[in-house]
């Protein structure tokens, strides 16, 4: 029984400390939403204007990445930071009112990515803003012993409707080496953990 200490495989130890560093990690990390941050369809917005308690409002982005907002109508919102939204929405209200003064506070986010396989968990998961495929995988659960960590791939959909698959190999990453492949990963993407 070489390389067992109680019954558990020593690949099966690494691969266990190596999850609850990156879980500390990304915990550490998942602060407020960053000025970085860009929208997705699904985030919860509050918008108020300063002085005006008729131009208070909790909006969506909608599926077509806008949102709505009285006086204004329909501002483009999916793929802008916070403050980009926000100075749109200053610029169109100066037509009804000087110096408009606007706070945009994102209250709630919709990124998800999709975990399905061998892994303890499987699910949907919020990417907190941005997070890996390794962090991805630590709030599954970590791969079952059945997985084959070195065939996982990411299934990545592209503006054009089709799909982009993105290899993964836990073992390589795992020891330091060709760590591009632990992407950040986009709304939308689906690991398969074969």
């Amino acid at each position: 029984m070489h390389g067992l200490r109680y019954g558990v495989p020593r690949y099966l130890r690494a691969l266990a400390c190596l999850l609850l560093v990156v879980v500390s990690v990304s915990a550490r990390a998942a602060g407020p939403v960053g000025a970085e941050y860009r929208l997705l369809p699904g985030d919860r917005l509050e918008i108020a204007v300063w002085k005006e308690a008729d131009l208070q409002k909790v909006v969506i982005v909608t599926p077509d990445g806008n949102l709505s907002f009285p006086l204004i109508g329909v501002v483009s919102a999916a793929g802008k930071t916070i403050v980009e939204v926000r100075q749109e929405i200053e610029r169109r209200l100066a037509t009804y009112m000087p110096d408009p003064v606007v706070t945009v506070t994102v209250t709630a986010l919709a990124g998800r990515v999709y975990v399905i396989g061998q892994v303890a968990r499987p699910g949907a998961f919020e990417t907190n803003p941005r997070i890996n495929v390794l962090q991805a995988l630590a709030l599954a659960g970590g791969l079952t012993p059945f997985a084959k960590g070195d065939d996982i791939i990411v299934l990545r959909a592209d503006p054009a409707g089709s799909q982009r698959v993105l290899q993964f190999r836990f073992g390589q990453v795992s020891q330091g080496r060709n760590v591009e492949q632990n992407t950040l990963l986009e709304n939308g993407d689906v690991i398969v953990v074969p």
